[in-house]
């Protein structure tokens, strides 16, 4: 076949930096990588008050120092997984076995399933306890807009991971997790008419 798997051109081919670069999950990835710094960016930086009455730091969420350290967990665990898939993203068009591809692709579905979860949880936790933070505790209202900025970019994140949309022209818009399903299917096929047609298949 002359098309390879998932749009990485032909299975062992050369690395194509303009080929990578223009591929749907690997944009998705780099805006995945940048929501991440976001997150955790706005809380460790903004993220936690002092009061001249008191000797300690607390989170801007309500005093619930989990909120703070859950969004920062997340943030950078997303950060470095973004990191390792663009790498696998470098390295893929070398792998010449269809099913180490597909191995692949499954660990990318698998990963970014996870990660939806893991950002809808993190939204709903951060909101939460933004939603029941007293005034009292912030009355100049500090770190307000990083606050808002982690919980919003925190849910954004949830869609980059997660589900495709579909546009009014039928062209499919594809998330992380619908982009790798996409791609196994493709996986599938080409190994599939490599098993029926195996003189074709070869370069």
């Amino acid at each position: 076949m002359e098309g390879g798997a998932y749009g990485a051109g032909k299975a062992g081919g050369a690395f194509d930096p303009h080929t990578l670069v223009r591929q749907p999950h690997t944009i998705l990835r780099v805006v995945s990588w940048v929501f991440s710094i976001v997150v955790f960016g706005s809380i460790v930086n903004e993220g936690y008050l002092n009061r001249p009455s008191e000797g300690k730091e607390f989170c801007i969420y309500n005093r619930n120092p989990n909120a703070c350290s859950y969004g920062v967990a997340v943030g950078v665990l997303a950060f470095l997984t973004c990191l390792l898939y663009l790498a696998l993203d470098i390295y893929f068009p070398q792998i010449s076995s269809v099913k180490d591809r597909k191995k692949a692709v499954l660990s990318d579905i698998g990963v970014s399933a996870f990660w939806a979860f893991l950002w809808f949880v993190g939204f709903c936790f951060l909101a939460n306890q933004w939603q029941v933070s007293k005034p009292k505790d912030n009355p100049l209202n500090e770190g307000t807009d990083a606050a808002r900025a982690a919980i919003a970019f925190s849910f954004f994140s949830i869609f980059t991971w997660s589900s495709p949309a579909a546009s009014p022209c039928s062209l499919r818009q594809s998330l992380t997790a619908a982009l790798a399903v996409r791609r196994f299917k493709d996986l599938t096929f080409q190994e599939e008419y490599s098993t029926l047609f195996p003189a074709s298949a070869q370069p």
